[in-house]
């Protein structure tokens, strides 16, 4: 049988940041509708951008070289984020260790030279 009561802690920790988020999200909402700060006008729920309206919707479509930059960017920062801890970890792991490295980083010089011969990196 399990002993249920070494969950309490956790509960009364989880029901504590509950109350605290609720009370630092909804009580100073509460308090601007109390003292009267609530009070929209067409001005006041404006765009502002820089000084002027903004020139075009701001749901317009953007072109997918921006997503694809960054999808590459994360791809090549988590390389990164590998490569520290194989270095650190390089003595322990051996020959073994330093290959899987290797195919990894091949892997990774495949794609870049594929997203390069395909315009990817290009930009008009």
């Amino acid at each position: 049988m399990v002993d249920l009561s070494q969950y309490l802690p956790i509960l009364i920790f989880l029901g504590i940041a509950l109350a605290l988020s609720s009370a630092f999200v909804f009580l100073p909402m509460g308090v601007s509708r109390l003292t009267g700060a609530h009070n929209p006008n067409a001005e006041k729920l404006s765009e502002y951008e820089c000084g002027f309206p903004a020139f075009e919707d701001p749901r317009s479509q953007f072109d997918v070289r921006f997503y694809l930059v960054a999808i590459l960017f994360i791809i090549f920062d988590l390389e990164a984020a590998f490569l520290f801890p194989w270095a650190v970890s390089l003595k322990e792991t051996g020959w073994a260790g330093w290959t899987t490295m290797m195919v990894f980083l091949g892997e990774l010089v495949i794609g870049f030279i594929y997203a390069w011969k395909k315009g990817a990196l290009d930009w008009e």
